[in-house]
């Protein structure tokens, strides 16, 4: 990346978590590096919307100022206020979710794949493979099924099939969820609120003022 410095960690489904210092001219900023990833390893442990894990996500470290004196450039000055940097970051970058994707074999009968691909149109289940099992009746179907869908799936599977189809269900990938989690009213927002619910922080998302106030 010519003169840029990259400065990555922690393993990641979709690819590592970045930094890149796009700065020019900034003092003592190789005193401050290990300072700046950890208050980067903490947000991406912890993201602003619901506390989970961040995906492959680049910030680019434009301009920093330090204070002249060492004594204020420790990591109990710097960690906190780089984690709310990053957050504020977060919440300007039109941030998405990603959701697990379960990866679906079906066996059955050719006579009730009708019912199979209506359940999944349901669930935003997608079909990727339909195969004929060599000498027998029976197909081999493999579906992606968001394991948010996946919540009484085996019982209108075999509703739908006269109980003749047998799922089996297995993590597969994450995939972004289609939607601004930041939109009041929509699903996403739902789903936002009851992640933060579950996990006992508070109902709303935090609004981008209370981090910028602090900085």
């Amino acid at each position: 990346m010519d003169a840029r410095k990259l400065w990555a960690f922690g393993p990641n489904t979709d690819g590592p978590n970045v930094v890149v210092d796009m700065t020019k001219g900034v003092q003592y900023l190789n005193e401050i590096k290990d300072s700046i990833i950890a208050g980067l390893q903490w947000v991406a442990k912890e993201g602003v919307l619901t506390g989970e894990n961040m995906r492959g996500v680049r910030f680019n470290l434009m301009d920093v100022v330090l204070h002249a004196d060492a004594i204020h450039r420790g990591g109990g000055q710097l960690i906190p206020t780089c984690r709310r940097v990053f957050y504020a970051a977060q919440m300007t970058a039109n941030p998405r979710l990603q959701e697990p994707v379960f990866l679906v074999e079906i066996q059955c009968p050719q006579t009730v794949v009708g019912g199979i691909y209506s359940v999944m149109n349901k669930r935003r289940g997608n079909i990727v493979e339909e195969m004929q099992r060599p000498g027998t009746p029976l197909l081999n179907i493999k579906a992606h099924l968001p394991v948010m869908e996946s919540f009484g799936f085996t019982a209108d599977l075999r509703a739908a099939t006269a109980g003749q189809a047998f799922p089996q269900c297995v993590f597969d990938h994450w995939k972004t969820f289609p939607g601004n989690p930041l939109e009041p009213g929509s699903k996403h927002e739902e789903v936002v609120l009851a992640t933060r619910k579950r996990k006992g922080l508070s109902v709303e998302v935090p609004p981008l003022d209370r981090f910028m106030d602090k900085l």
